[in-house]
């Protein structure tokens, strides 16, 4: 017996005690892509493994931030500032708007943790897509909120926001939409329809963009911000991370953008020193750091350029991406090609997470890393291997 059944069958178990356990047990916890180290122990790989599971930037680190890491170095026995006083300045500066409408967390993620805890109580309802990013449902069964999923178009995976806005009733507290999306890396550019959106939802209702691949959509001409959304007072929280294109998936630092009443109640959840002091150093260097995000961005161009032309001459559908990922159709069941990439060194995500039994999601590596795995997936698919290759 697990140790949350046994605790829901003990007499002395409160009533709300009991709700809590139930919570817990019907949560679906979030599957991360396989660590290196991981696939090394467990197929005995001794040359380079190559990761493209986790949507991390192949070039690294924002050298910015690495020349503040060393510099930050002998400071790690204090704790860093609450506040993020520096971190909150610079990314004010860099986004135009007041510092108090900022809220910082230990990634994108716990600000998502925090809008369960901040806005969602037993009998709220949360709005999102289907397939989506787990921790949105996570935030809501934590809080005791029902969440209504209102499936992706097919078959190009695209949020349906006119359907999501038929299913806001006045229970609905959050509607949550990742723009681009992820699994999909579709985007909604839709302008008028998240207008329509934002007039149904309720007094008490919020409408959240979370826009963790924000840098890779941001130049497109008409390209629906939530910071434009914010700063015309629009009822909608921004959520952007430093993960993704600065490359500081490691340190863990994320942030909100909202009017500065949302965020001082999600402060009052926040707990304290939750941004650690190398992340607020690294990211107050990075958020400036122009010239790695552009060349970030070429990359990234040329790889699903790269990704799109193989697919193609393999007769493989793919879903044409914003981010700096791919989601192919393999044709066949998506765990057996899995398994048969590890064992040939190369990690991605399986499709069958997020509703996609036959899909591959792939992220977008150096061109090198890039032909690794297309060699492998010919290899492994029989479609266009040399024999060379099959051996």
């Amino acid at each position: 017996m697990s140790m949350l059944a046994a605790l829901r069958e003990m007499p002395r178990l409160s009533p709300e005690a009991a709700r809590i356990a139930d919570r817990l047990t019907a949560l679906k916890p979030y599957q991360p892509g396989r660590p290196i180290e991981d696939v090394r122990r467990e197929y005995g790989i001794v040359g380079e493994i190559v990761k493209l599971a986790s949507n991390e930037n192949p070039l690294g680190v924002s050298p910015a931030a690495l020349v503040a890491l060393a510099e930050v170095l002998p400071r790690l026995a204090l704790y860093p500032d609450g506040g993020c006083h520096d971190l909150r300045l610079a990314v004010a500066a860099h986004l135009d708007v007041s510092p108090d409408m900022l809220v910082f967390g230990n990634g994108s993620d716990e600000i998502i943790h925090l809008l369960g805890l901040t806005f969602l109580e037993p009998g709220d309802e949360l709005v999102i897509g289907d397939p989506t990013f787990v921790l949105y449902e996570a935030a809501a069964t934590l809080a005791g909120a029902t969440v209504v999923k209102v499936p992706l178009t097919r078959p190009g995976l695209v949020h349906d926001v006119d359907v999501m806005t038929a299913a806001v009733t006045e229970k609905t507290r959050l509607v949550i939409i990742a723009n681009p999306h992820n699994p999909t890396g579709t985007i909604v550019e839709n302008t008028a329809a998240l207008y329509r959106l934002m007039e149904r939802l309720p007094p008490r209702a919020l409408l959240v963009l979370d826009e963790a691949y924000a840098e890779y959509v941001y130049h497109r001409p008409g390209f629906p911000k939530a910071l434009d959304f914010v700063k015309a007072g629009a009822p909608v929280l921004g959520l952007r991370t430093f993960s993704k294109m600065y490359g500081l998936a490691g340190l863990r630092v994320g942030y909100g953008v909202a009017d500065a009443g949302l965020i001082a109640a999600m402060n009052q959840a926040r707990s304290p020193f939750n941004v650690n002091l190398a992340a607020q150093v690294a990211a107050t260097a990075a958020i400036n750091d122009y010239a790695f995000v552009e060349k970030s961005r070429a990359v990234n161009e040329t790889g699903l350029a790269q990704f799109y032309a193989a697919f193609e001459a393999m007769g493989l559908p793919y879903i044409p991406s914003f981010a700096n990922f791919v989601l192919v159709d393999t044709k066949q069941p998506c765990r057996d090609v899995f398994h048969a990439l590890l064992k040939r060194g190369v990690i991605v995500r399986t499709g069958d997470v997020f509703g996609l039994p036959t899909f591959l999601r792939v992220t977008v590596g150096t061109p090198a890393q890039n032909e690794r795995f297309l060699e492998a997936l010919r290899e492994v698919l029989g479609t266009g291997a040399t024999p060379a290759q099959l051996q």
